[in-house]
């Protein structure tokens, strides 16, 4: 059933993000990889990046009226 539903989750999410919007995280991503340096610093990073969109995933979809 949790796979099912993150099937889901990740339709719902590639529905919602365009190739352009996508292309454009990988281009930042690409980006922001040069500048940090360190295994530990990344970690950190991606920590943070995770938090921000564990937040911000619920309250983009309530605007949306999902």
């Amino acid at each position: 059933m949790a796979a099912f539903l993150a099937e889901l989750l990740f339709d719902l999410v590639r529905s919602l993000i365009g190739s352009w919007l996508r292309e454009a995280a990988v281009a930042v991503c690409a980006w922001l990889d040069t500048k940090i340096h360190g295994r530990a610093a990344r970690f950190v990073v991606g920590g943070l990046l995770g938090v921000a969109a564990y937040f911000l995933i619920p309250v983009i979809a309530g605007l949306l009226g999902l």
